[in-house]
């Protein structure tokens, strides 16, 4: 019996997919141009978003840990950084050597990691609320639990004691706190 991916699965696969290959994409972009490097064209950079994008949805069919999620920013990066160099051009170094200053593979690295964090979050939450969602109720647990035909009738209501203290009426003064500067005489 084999066992395929759900559509589900398989949307949550590429929009996990989609927002790595923005974020990847569109941060190595600015900041290949901040750093100096020349304006990436927009189709080149869309090519690059889309590459990505078919690699992530390849390899993101489970939970990734940070380390997992900053290995590949990385080397997306790295990657992106190689690519958009030589696509976009930007100002010989200072030593007139024609290759890419230090500064921009720093500016890379430091986005990278950066967006790794972010990205690492988001990836947490996400499987947070998935793991939330998925995991049962106690009252359902509760249902499950009881025979099949159990539950047909009204459920009644819990036992009050009827010398239990009534707290209708009691002064709640003591539970309010006013707070900011005291009142003028």
């Amino acid at each position: 019996m084999s066992c395929a991916p759900s559509a589900a699965s398989a949307v949550l696969r590429l929009s996990r997919a989609v927002v790595f290959a923005t974020a990847c994409g569109a941060v190595s972009a600015a900041g290949h141009a901040l750093a100096g490097g020349g304006r990436v064209p927009l189709g080149a950079c869309l090519v690059a978003v889309l590459t990505v994008l078919a690699l992530a949805y390849a390899i993101n069919g489970r939970e990734r840990g940070p380390a997992a999620v900053l290995a590949a920013t990385v080397g997306t990066q790295t990657a992106l950084h190689q690519l958009f160099d030589r696509l976009a051009p930007g100002d010989v170094t200072a030593h007139g050597h024609g290759h890419p200053a230090p500064g921009m593979a720093l500016v890379h690295l430091t986005l990278a990691a950066l967006t790794a964090w972010w990205l690492h979050r988001g990836e947490s939450a996400l499987w947070l609320m998935i793991r939330l969602y998925g995991a049962p109720r106690p009252a359902i647990r509760l249902f499950a639990a009881l025979p099949a035909g159990a539950a047909a009738g009204p459920i009644p209501a819990p036992a009050v004691p009827y010398d239990a203290p009534v707290l209708a009426g009691a002064s709640v003064s003591a539970a309010i706190s006013r707070r900011g500067p005291p009142v003028r005489a």
